[in-house]
């Protein structure tokens, strides 16, 4: 998630303002139902925790804006062994827009739909149509998709279609084409699907943030299992040796092409927390 800016912080919660989707960083939709939803996995309850999206921001000028509420989490994660993804059972979504037509919304899900409907009837995709100050300052559209298993594991993808600047426009010799809302529908499905298709616990832009999770826990054994490593999750890897000193044991399994690691957890406390 994209945030350009802290604009106020309380005790109950904090005001961001930026981008919420983009095409680089995961969306505030996939923070909401994919990246809160690991917390359970380590032990932390989800009662408390809150986001609500005030108004959505698109690249370049952004504008959105996202309250975020935080509860104060025990002093130590738990050691999680998360293995087994299980069965995906149904697939939800939003598709969005800003500062565009509505109808760009339905072509996505009709597009996504045509994928997904092959395979499993259980689909249901939202619409979030945002105009005038709620859609921020950029128009934009996309669709954010999870696909969520018999164990409770949740694999999310986003695709987002920005307009660029008058800037841009005017350094380009030619309009840039933008992607059709079918064809991102299209591509959107077959992401998630290729998501699904790696295998593990969680998708590969949540690799880094598992394995951050696993080495802040107390001294025993996490074990966890992933698809193919992405780049980003190795650097994370090598992060967590200089920084935390924790090294993972990594077992690749052929049969199934993912690969599960171990650890045992650096003991990190949250001395922040308040004493009753």
């Amino acid at each position: 998630m994209a945030v350009s800016c802290i604009v106020s912080k309380s005790e109950t919660g904090v005001l961001l303002l930026g981008i919420t989707n983009d095409t680089k960083d995961p969306s505030v939709d996939s923070f909401k139902t994919t990246t809160l939803h690991m917390l359970k996995h380590f032990g932390v309850p989800l009662e408390g925790f809150a986001l609500n999206i005030d108004s959505r921001g698109s690249p370049p000028l952004g504008g959105g804006e996202v309250f975020l509420r935080v509860c104060n989490i025990n002093s130590t994660l738990t050691a999680a062994n998360w293995v087994d993804e299980g069965m995906v059972k149904r697939i939800r979504g939003v598709s969005f827009s800003t500062r565009v037509s509505p109808q760009l919304q339905s072509r996505i899900i009709y597009a996504a739909r045509g994928i997904f409907n092959r395979f499993i009837p259980d689909v249901h995709i939202d619409t979030d149509h945002r105009s005038g100050s709620a859609g921020g300052r950029s128009p934009g559209y996309g669709v954010s998709l999870v696909a969520e298993t018999t164990t409770g594991c949740l694999l999310s993808v986003d695709v987002t279609v920005s307009y660029p600047s008058v800037d841009e426009i005017n350094e380009e010799s030619e309009k840039p084409e933008l992607t059709s809302p079918e064809d991102l529908g299209v591509q959107a499905a077959s992401m998630l699907l290729e998501e699904v298709a790696q295998g593990g616990v969680v998708d590969s832009t949540h690799q880094g943030l598992l394995f951050i999770l696993c080495a802040l826990c107390p001294p025993d054994v996490s074990k966890v299992r992933v698809g193919q490593l992405t780049p980003y999750g190795i650097e994370t890897l090598r992060n967590i040796r200089d920084f935390l000193d924790v090294k993972f044991i990594i077992k690749p399994d052929p049969n199934s092409n993912t690969v599960t690691l171990k650890c045992v957890g650096a003991g990190v406390k949250n001395l922040a927390r308040k004493i009753s």
